[in-house]
């Protein structure tokens, strides 16, 4: 039998988090987010809180994705909606293209046609990158992935074909958190 360390679960106060000033002056990953018709304001609100937990730069809400403020976004965000940087940009297309003219290498995640799995997907803290995240039932457009750098697909094994956006996010964050900051 093998003997465990004593271990107690920490308290709040032990945390210690940043506040909302610290985490708006804290370096951030060069990393966005960009949120292409997400209908679930759940989903949006997840999302939120765990780009706050990642330290990413902003998140872009596009098309049919709500915006703060919002009961339901609040529900799931708690307070995230205060910290991580957002913006609305009606069409998804567009936020990719300047995305692209400011350097960032845009990567749809979504199963497609010579799609990088997201173990083999190189990242380099000498680049900066942006995310998109589709729809609950028709993912990322397709002239949003016709036009991104590169398609990234998380593998899965089992009977299901995809995973919550709100899963498929934290997934993605963590594999890219991993390689610029850790």
């Amino acid at each position: 039998m093998h003997k465990t360390a004593q271990m107690r679960k920490l308290k709040n106060d032990e945390l210690n988090r940043l506040d909302i000033s610290e985490f708006k002056a804290t370096k951030k990953i060069p990393l966005v987010v960009v949120l292409d018709n997400i209908r679930s304001l759940n989903n949006i609100g997840s999302v939120f809180r765990t780009s706050d937990a990642f330290v990413i730069e902003k998140i872009y809400l596009c098309g049919i994705t709500a915006t703060p403020p919002s009961k339901d976004i609040h529900k799931t965000a708690l307070g995230a909606t205060e910290t991580v940087a957002w913006e609305y940009v009606e069409e998804t297309l567009e936020v990719v293209k300047s995305l692209q003219k400011n350097g960032y290498i845009v990567a749809s995640i979504e199963q497609a046609e010579n799609a990088t799995m997201l173990e083999n997907f190189p990242i380099s803290k000498s680049e900066k990158y942006a995310i998109v995240m589709g729809n609950e039932v028709k993912g990322v457009q397709q002239e949003v992935v016709s036009s991104s750098n590169h398609c990234i697909e998380i593998p899965q094994f089992g009977t299901k074909h995809s995973l919550n956006i709100s899963v498929t996010t934290g997934i993605v964050l963590w594999k890219f958190l991993e390689k610029l900051k850790l």
